[in-house]
């Protein structure tokens, strides 16, 4: 096997993996170098919350200050309304402050979540169908929704308030030894017996939280699969049976959360217990001070204010850690999908497609097994060469390989064996971009997006013209029913375009395909699901698609491909039969076989 046609390594990333990465705040680095990028309001944001601790630790002083100077004796009231003045003064800046370290961290948390998302979902756009094989589009939508609402939390609350109370457990750790050192050299002896439960519990903590994570988006994905799917699950009468599903996914959360809850609720038990403690002792000690003479009134009414404040941060630095933790679990699942390269890239130097294009696809001794399916050869020695111009039928029983072809073909996949060009040029050294560009596909089932007619129509050649777009709708047959469509063009389709019946689907796919204008059509099933006068139009607009175009069908009616130029019949992913219909039918083989059985039932 040439370099060219080796397999990577398959991917491994499974969004709902148990946790190893998160063990520490180490994953936050992520969301911080986000935040990183816009320095003005971060200097903005954190010159806002040194100015809010400062002005919180400065009411202790203020107060202190009142007792002390503004009633003692032989001060007038002058004096005292100037020490209260003094107090209001903080307080107005407290406020300001407050405002604007709300406004920054909130812009900031903001700014970092819409960021984030568009850079995982333009890394996600890099990644080729393979990776969501083994990885569920819809647990990683839910992902992308309930993990970032984490980190808007984090970076929007979580990360001020533990700044905030850092900040301000510092400053009055300070003015405590200020004003009392030897009492407040007592209560820092006791420091490592608050932080040593925290960090403790914290450990147990940051694996209940991702699994909490875990469970809450796989509810996600039961909701939209469900919602999806909601005909088909009235229509066979299992409501209950999805009810009691997604019962047994929100009560298996709970029980998840409520582990969660209970840990915490440990953690802050334990925390409030050693601080509120220490201060209780800080306070008695200092009593006893006041009562010695040794200590003003202003000082430990001061000493009770502050140690409730450091005592209020440490507690709530107690509190945002598991909420740190938590982000940091997030952060770790984004980053996995911010990292995750895609297995299909341009090469280095990439070989341009021959220009003008001809049209000319050729598989070369291909052999190919899907990443989901390892054991499963889907192709085996396959070698085809479609000639430009040239109609190519393939037909077969289900599981033949015929589908893999047109993935192969658009390189989606790189086969383990073999060679696939376009125009003579391995595909493996061109730019996928530029490969696409080359094909049309009017897949089984139209895909179309919950947007306008005229975006889906011109989803092929996004810079069409509306001129061109209704060309494209005359050429499959689309035009009358677009036109009755109540805005036209810009009539919104609905979900998966629910407002269209089949047909039309099918006629706005092959609108799409025309607007295109590639060399190379892939016909995948086209017509299979319709009614017989849907399929009489699409198969008209099919018809005229196809002139002057390299052409590969799939289809199993095996009616709408007898004027194909060559029938290639595939079993077990290689070629058994190929010919004209009358040459295959003359052969008795898996083709007439095939033919007999859907001829003979449609005439009965």
């Amino acid at each position: 096997m040439d370099e060219q046609t080796q397999q990577p390594e398959p991917l491994t990333y499974t969004p709902a993996e148990p946790a190893a990465k998160a063990r520490n705040l180490g994953p936050l680095r992520m969301i911080w170098a986000e935040a990183a990028r816009y320095p003005g309001h971060l200097a903005a944001a954190a010159v806002a919350l040194v100015v809010t601790s400062a002005a919180t630790l400065a009411i202790p002083s203020g107060f202190r200050l009142i007792i002390d100077k503004g009633f003692a004796a032989g001060a007038d009231v002058d004096q005292l309304g100037r020490w209260f003045q003094y107090l209001l003064l903080i307080v107005l800046i407290l406020a300001i402050g407050t405002a604007g370290r709300f406004y920054f961290v909130s812009w900031l948390g903001e700014r970092v979540v819409a960021d984030v998302r568009l850079k995982v979902q333009a890394n996600l756009l890099r990644l080729p169908p393979s990776f969501f094989e083994t990885n569920s589009p819809k647990e990683i939508a839910s992902r992308m929704t309930s993990d970032t609402a984490v980190i808007e939390q984090v970076v929007g609350t979580t990360v001020s308030v533990a700044l905030r109370n850092t900040i301000t457990a510092i400053g009055g750790v300070g003015y405590l030894l200020y004003l009392a050192p030897k009492l407040t050299a007592i209560l820092l002896i006791g420091i490592p017996l608050v932080v040593g439960p925290i960090v403790l519990i914290g450990r147990r903590l940051r694996n209940v939280s991702r699994s909490s994570q875990d469970r809450v988006a796989g509810i996600g994905v039961i909701v939209s699969e469900v919602l999806g799917a909601m005909k088909i699950v009235q229509a066979f009468g299992q409501e209950s049976r999805e009810l009691a599903r997604f019962g047994g996914k929100v009560e298996a959360t709970f029980q998840t959360a409520l582990r969660r809850i209970s840990i915490r609720a440990g953690m802050t038990a334990v925390v409030i217990l050693l601080i509120f403690g220490g201060i209780t002792m800080l306070v008695w000690e200092g009593a006893i001070g006041v009562a010695n003479g040794t200590i003003s009134g202003g000082t430990i009414f001061a000493i009770v204010l502050t140690a409730g404040l450091v005592a209020g941060a440490l507690g709530a630095l107690s509190e945002v850690y598991g909420d740190l933790l938590r982000g940091a679990g997030a952060a770790s699942r984004l980053n996995e999908l911010l990292r995750e390269e895609p297995e299909i890239a341009p090469p280095a130097r990439p070989t341009a497609l021959p220009v003008p294009p001809r049209g000319q696809l050729a598989f070369q001794n291909v052999a190919f097994r899907y990443p989901s399916r390892p054991e499963v050869l889907a192709l085996d020695d396959f070698s085809l060469t479609v000639e430009p111009g040239e109609t190519v039928a393939i037909v077969g029983p289900s599981g033949a390989g015929k589908s893999t072809l047109f993935l192969l073909a658009q390189r989606f996949y790189d086969p383990h064996g073999g060679t696939i060009r376009i125009d003579g040029v391995p595909l493996t050294s061109a730019d996928p971009a530029e490969i696409r560009a080359r094909t049309a596909l009017v897949p089984q089932d139209a895909t179309l997006f919950a947007a306008s007619a005229r975006d889906n129509l011109r989803y092929g050649n996004w810079g069409a013209t509306d001129e061109a777009i209704w060309e494209a709708a005359r050429a499959a047959n689309a035009e009358q029913f677009l036109r009755d469509l109540p805005q036209g063009l810009d009539t919104f389709l609905g979900e998966d375009g629910a407002r269209l019946s089949g047909g039309q689907r099918q006629r706005i796919a092959i609108a799409r395909a025309v607007l295109r204008n590639a060399p190379i059509l892939l016909l995948d099933e086209a017509t299979s699901a319709l009614d017989a006068e849907s399929e009489r139009l699409v198969q008209d607009a099919l018809d005229r698609l196809m002139k002057e175009r390299t052409t590969l069908v799939i289809a199993h009616r095996l009616a709408t491909i007898r004027a194909a130029d060559r029938i290639v019949v595939m079993d077990d992913g290689r070629i058994v039969e190929q010919g004209t219909h009358a040459s295959l039918t003359a052969a008795d083989g898996l083709y007439a076989r095939l033919a007999r059985l859907q001829f003979d039932g449609m005439a009965a």
